[in-house]
């Protein structure tokens, strides 16, 4: 005689609290990053940062116009007189061992070094999270901005024609020479201060990224 068979259990019954896999705060010691689902990129866009960079570029590049004012305002003159003895004119320098065009290059650098640490603070000081973008710009705008300060101060700055000059103050008189960078790597000391001060602000003084880890996982249990 064979024992009676019993029927098999009831499935068991899925209860909504055994849902699998469990939601992000099924574990007391677990939360998500706060960076998922908040935003679709990291950061205000591409293209906000795009336009962004399009201003500090053209800002930096207008203000050179100032630096050339200045650079024309306060570099030394280097004098120059003119001689006809021979019938023919000739330029000569006044002072031989004067050391004018070297304070006329040295004054550039100085000016350009302020303008490239005010730039970079202020765009520091506008946007303190940084960002590739604006330190192109910081680049480039002073780049453009270091060009047009020397053609505006070569445009201010006495005529270029020293032998029409000459003749015009007549021999044996002393006249300032064009004003004429030598040097021409003057020009890259704003975009490169203004990087290398924006980049110390940043790390000084910047916003820190959020620790994944310690937003990830809280504190263990006891």
């Amino acid at each position: 005689m064979t024992a009676p068979l019993t029927p098999p259990p009831p499935p068991h019954e899925q209860s909504p609290h055994d849902a699998w896999p469990p939601s992000p705060g099924a574990y007391s010691g677990v939360v998500p990053a706060p960076h998922v689902g908040l935003y679709g990129q990291d950061g205000p866009g591409m293209k906000t940062e795009a336009i962004e960079a399009a201003v500090v570029t053209l800002v930096l590049a207008v203000t050179g116009a100032l630096l050339g004012v200045l650079w024309w305002w306060l570099a030394p003159h280097v004098p120059l007189v003119g001689d006809s003895s021979d019938g023919s004119w000739v330029v000569y320098l006044k002072d031989t061992e004067g050391e004018q065009a070297i304070g006329v290059d040295g004054t550039f650098t100085l000016l350009a070094l302020a303008f490239g640490a005010v730039s970079a603070l202020g765009v520091f000081l506008w946007r303190r999270r940084g960002g590739v973008p604006l330190v192109v710009a910081l680049g480039v705008g002073g780049l453009l901005g270091s060009l047009l300060a020397w053609r505006v101060g070569v445009w201010l700055g006495p005529t270029s024609d020293v032998i029409a000059h000459a003749k015009a103050v007549g021999k044996g008189v002393t006249f300032s020479a064009p004003l004429k960078l030598g040097a021409k790597g003057a020009l890259l000391a704003w975009p490169l201060a203004g990087l290398v001060v924006h980049m110390g602000l940043t790390a000084l003084f910047g916003p820190r990224d959020p620790d994944p880890y310690q937003q990830s996982y809280g504190a263990p249990q006891a």
